[in-house]
């Protein structure tokens, strides 16, 4: 009896100090509450509904920023101007013809060293270079060489661009050399193989942004860095966010890009375009009792994949964390993980899921989700204790 009444009264102090209990936000080495984190969005403003200074994030995001590199305006420059057009790269496949000379006509393969090969010639430059440029270079050689008196008519167009190499750095989400251009064996379209002329849209810059993940909020898009044969061009792409961009240029096996940044989170460039990344991969956990196996906690796959520009919010719905009963499911709360990906700093951001949805101000903390992103759901208050109840349920079992 003794035992009983002992453990009664456990049971007692331990529902109240549940029902009672509090956790402190998380820390964070980055000042967030402040507003001095990657996004402000991450801190919690301490106001009412009836102070005016609301949706300042934006505001705050902007205080940081750098200004911006871009001089010439969006899509137009000189250096737009000198990258325009379709420009030859090595290993490209040539259909080279010369009047009726069977000599030189054929298909050539613009070598590792970036030149055009044909019998009986000099090499002529190709890497870099129009068709048109390698037609005025094969005349010349072909009377230089008196193969003919006169220039003869002559002919070179591309008809397969091969892939290209790019380094690409700055403020993308995974700075690396990528691949861009190549078309899979199985998506080969046998018609465009023989016909005359070729185009690709797959080497372009919006491509080699794209495949390095994309860029970061902070980017500044303004000055995008193309380097090339030893000289420096900038290039101005905020067009690509307003549908009047021009700027997308061809690149070329050697190229190398970067991307400025700002030092700061740029709200403006948090939507889809061409050059940001194509959604968020968000790795989430929501479980009301610790799984046992990973098959049986998985909510579709491991991560979930949401539009670019999605916010915590919309996580925390896509994760089945908010809806159901209110009186069980009211109050629940959930935690994003994330990064800085200027300091490398992590950041780890708990919101009460309930205050974020009766709050009007709601957008000042509710954090746009980035690349890598993870996030997990706490039980409401009521939850927790029915869990507590059916932990102690066993404990009585136990003789």
């Amino acid at each position: 009896m003794a035992k009983r009444s002992t453990l009664s009264s456990a049971i007692s102090v331990l529902l109240m100090t549940s029902a009672c209990a509090s956790f402190d936000q998380p820390d964070n080495l980055e000042p967030v509450a402040q507003g001095d984190g990657y996004q402000a969005q991450y801190r919690e403003p301490d106001v009412t509904r009836r102070q005016a200074d609301l949706l300042r994030s934006e505001e705050i995001n902007l205080q940081k920023c750098l200004p911006l590199g871009g001089t010439a305006g969006k899509g137009s420059g000189i250096a737009a101007s000198a990258l325009k057009g379709e420009r030859l790269s090595r290993n490209d496949l040539l259909d080279v013809r010369i009047s009726d000379d069977d000599t030189f006509n054929g298909n050539y393969v613009v070598s590792r060293d970036g030149m055009l090969k044909l019998p009986f010639l000099p090499p002529i430059r190709a890497q870099g270079r129009s068709t048109a440029e390698v037609e005025a270079d094969i005349a010349a050689a072909l009377v230089a060489d008196q193969f003919y008196q006169t220039r003869p008519r002559i002919s070179v167009r591309a008809t397969d661009f091969a892939s290209v190499s790019i380094g690409v750095s700055g403020a993308v989400f995974e700075p690396h050399v990528v691949e861009i251009g190549g078309v899979r064996g199985d998506t080969v379209d046998s018609q465009r193989q023989v016909a005359s002329g070729a185009s690709t849209e797959g080497r372009n810059l919006s491509a080699a942004l794209r495949a390095a993940g994309g860029v970061r909020p902070d980017a500044d898009i303004s000055a995008v860095e193309v380097r090339r044969g030893g000289k420096l061009y900038r290039l101005d792409m905020r067009g690509v966010f307003e549908g009047s961009n021009s700027v997308d240029i061809m690149l070329l096996t050697g190229d190398e890009v970067r991307v400025p940044s700002r030092q700061c989170f740029q709200d403006d460039l948090m939507r889809p375009s061409p050059i940001s990344p194509p959604g968020v991969s968000l790795f989430l956990s929501n479980l009301t009792q610790p799984a046992q196996n990973n098959a049986a906690s998985a909510i579709g796959q491991t991560v979930r994949q949401v539009p670019y520009g999605s916010r915590y919010i919309q996580a925390v719905i896509d994760a089945n964390c908010v809806g159901g009963a209110r009186t069980t499911s009211a109050n629940r709360s959930a935690v994003l993980f994330s990064r800085n990906p200027v300091s490398g700093v992590s950041v780890v951001i708990e919101r009460n899921i309930e205050n974020l949805l009766r709050r009007a101000d709601r957008d000042d903390f509710d954090p746009y989700l980035l690349p890598g992103d993870a996030m997990a759901c706490y039980d409401s208050t009521v939850t927790n204790l029915a869990e507590i109840g059916r932990v102690i349920g066993m404990v009585t079992l136990i003789p």
